[in-house]
């Protein structure tokens, strides 16, 4: 199917389910203007499937897609601190980290770059492409000239590796260890 006929089908996929998708997450946000910005976001993620014809039911794959955007966002709710009502602004904690959650942070980010840099080459491709570039595994596939089911494999032994080095290195063990002396992660 060209592209042109692909640009059309999406056109239409939207003009019919542009007001029911916003509703139906309007419903479930309790939010239309965030119903909107969800809508949105799953039609970008959608698009790229109506292009390529991998989606057999793009509809479903939407609604799907907007569901599951719409939780994400509800479990960000919950978690991200509101302001008491009754309570002003001034009175409320800072959203802002503290100086020791800053520094916290800067350690795991130390120990992530050093864990990222030692996983092996093809893992560490893999990874970067898919948690950085938010490619798809058929794009990564593409873009590496690999298969799926190696993007795959590779993809799941990086987060493993991962998972294996910073459960058991301590943070700032080595802060400051030179790249020569870095050992290379192998399972």
């Amino acid at each position: 199917m060209p592209e042109e006929s692909h640009r059309r089908k999406f056109a239409g996929i939207y003009r019919r389910t542009i007001a029911p998708l916003r509703r139906y997450l309007a419903r479930l946000l309790g939010n239309p203007t965030e119903a909107q910005d969800v809508a949105h976001d799953a039609y970008l993620r959608v698009y790229p499937k109506v292009m390529d014809e991998s989606a057999v039911n793009p509809e479903a794959v939407l609604y799907t897609t907007a569901r599951r955007l719409a939780i994400n966002r509800l479990k960000r709710r919950r978690i991200t601190p509101l302001v008491p009502a009754g309570s002003s602004l001034e009175t409320a904690a800072s959203p802002a980290p503290g100086v020791v959650q800053e520094v916290m942070a800067r350690q795991e980010l130390r120990q992530l770059e050093a864990a990222i840099v030692q996983l092996p080459e093809g893992c560490r491709a893999v990874l970067l492409l898919r948690k950085i570039e938010l490619l798809s595994h058929q794009e990564i596939a593409q873009r590496l000239g690999i298969t799926v089911s190696t993007v795959e494999k590779q993809h799941a032994r990086a987060l493993r590796l991962l998972r294996l080095v910073l459960l058991t290195e301590p943070i700032d063990a080595k802060p400051n260890q030179p790249e020569s002396t870095r050992r290379e992660v192998r399972p």
